[in-house]
């Protein structure tokens, strides 16, 4: 089931939750397609339903259609530069758009995948000068460009973060602490959420089987211990959002999302 962005605003607010990512990708917020109306039009739709937003997330690129995946491609370490300048200006014009609806930031992948001998030094190159311009538009909007550590793609882990971040020091490039990837490469979360509190700016949420394997499942049906979680992430005094993030769920949405909420706040009133 895919639902317009206005739709879904609705659906989200129903199930109790404050605050809500919206996606720069089709059928929602594709920056390229979004004009003054469309923009206006949502943030009226926000302010009605008393709600928030969270994130704008630009990972997605669905509109595309990129044969090989449709959420990774084009990358940001694409073969073809003219392909890769794709990912570049959509994530630019993202930015933009969330200045203008009020979000705090933008998420984007971390780096895409080595493909054709590639070597992850060659990679981290690559993306890191592919960055910079989309940096400094971060700087000059005032909104944080924040990266997601990603299973099988260029950046999976925290140590490799934080080597990008050494590399670029800006206030406004930070993580996207995303709490099933982290347990998927075998990053316990709750070990982590110290660690990564001074450059976590936004989290996700879902949980993931004991296998490890990269599949969301509404949190309480896998394997995170979400108590440790949400206790570490309490401990460093984080004020924004953690978003659920269940995008495999398209068949039963607000089943998914309701369970998910439940969950969450039940253990959340346990710390």
């Amino acid at each position: 089931m895919r639902t317009g962005v206005e739709d879904a605003l609705r659906r989200v607010a129903a199930l109790g939750y404050r605050g809500v990512e919206l996606m720069a990708d089709t059928p929602h917020l594709w920056p390229g397609d979004v004009g003054p109306a469309q923009i206006e039009s949502v943030r009226a739709v926000i302010d009605e339903l008393g709600l928030e937003i969270s994130n704008i997330n630009a990972f997605m690129m669905n509109k595309v259609g990129d044969p090989r995946q449709p959420y990774w491609h084009p990358s940001w370490i694409e073969a073809d530069s003219d392909y890769r300048r794709i990912r570049i200006d959509h994530t630019i014009a993202a930015l933009s758009m969330a200045k203008q609806l009020g979000a705090p930031c933008i998420t984007t992948e971390p780096g895409g995948p080595l493909e054709n001998g590639m070597t992850y030094a060659a990679g981290m190159d690559l993306f890191v000068e592919m960055l910079k311009p989309v940096v400094a538009h971060a700087e000059d909007v005032g909104v944080p460009l924040l990266i997601e550590p990603e299973p099988d793609l260029l950046i999976e882990k925290f140590d490799q973060y934080l080597e990008l971040r050494e590399r670029i020091d800006s206030p406004y490039m930070g993580l996207n602490f995303d709490i099933g990837h982290a347990f998927c490469v075998s990053e316990e979360p709750q070990e982590w959420v110290p660690t990564m509190a001074a450059h976590t700016r936004h989290y996700h949420a879902e949980d993931i089987a004991a296998s490890r394997v990269h599949h969301h499942l509404v949190p309480g049906t896998g394997a995170i211990d979400f108590a440790a979680t949400l206790a570490a992430i309490n401990a460093t005094d984080y004020d924004g959002w953690i978003t659920v993030e269940l995008y495999p769920f398209v068949d039963n949405p607000d089943e998914a999302g309701a369970a998910a909420r439940d969950h969450l706040l039940s253990v959340a009133s346990q710390i």
